[in-house]
């Protein structure tokens, strides 16, 4: 397998699922803005949506956005639980959380990256993402990951947005529950594997 990957998007979240599962793969730089490889290759070309994450697999097919090829990888070694079981009331629940982080956290996240964007219109998005990391602040209460005792593909995700939180100088001081398991998931060796490999 084939991750293109930029350092610091939300392409680290398949990196650390792919540590996780310990499957092979190889990894290809891309930047976002020039919308190019290393090699000066036409990222388009790849994948059209000209966004990371992508994954190239084995067979030569490209799978793209972050919330299905983090379940694809946790399919492909069910042993590792990294996903529960297709079809289960669990897995129904991990797709919960992948939706919410995906849908209102990370897109939340979008405009405050615009450069033109009014401190005004910025501080609105702070405060729903800070609303919204409250409610996963209280949903990990008595937990050491998202699902439970068990770490998933969530994890990452949501690691991986917590990273965006410190950078956007949001504060998490009134998260404990948050600030605890980010700490956690930083210290996993296979996160700080990829946090490392995408130096």
């Amino acid at each position: 397998m084939k991750l293109y990957y930029t350092p610091g998007a939300c392409s680290l979240s398949p990196h650390i699922a792919l540590k996780e599962a310990g499957l092979p793969h190889e990894l290809v730089k891309v930047d976002l803005r020039a919308k190019k490889l290393a090699n000066g290759e036409d990222f388009t070309k790849i994948n059209p949506k000209g966004q990371v994450p992508a994954l190239q697999l084995d067979n030569g097919e490209l799978l793209t956005e972050g919330p299905v090829i983090v379940q694809m990888i946790a399919d492909h070694v069910p042993e590792k639980k990294l996903a529960p079981a297709n079809g289960t009331p669990e897995r129904y629940r991990l797709q919960e959380w992948l939706n919410f982080i995906g849908t209102e956290i990370h897109k939340t996240f979008s405009p405050l990256f615009n450069p033109t964007l009014a401190d005004e219109a910025k501080a609105v998005f702070r405060n729903r993402l800070a609303i919204r990391l409250g409610h996963v602040d209280s949903a990990l209460a008595g937990r050491d990951y998202l699902m439970g005792k068990e770490f998933t593909v969530a994890d990452g995700y949501l690691y991986t947005m917590l990273r965006w939180a410190e950078n956007m100088k949001i504060d998490l001081a009134a998260m404990p529950n948050l600030i605890a398991y980010q700490a956690r998931v930083a210290a996993r060796p296979q996160v700080q594997a990829a946090l490392a490999a995408e130096t």
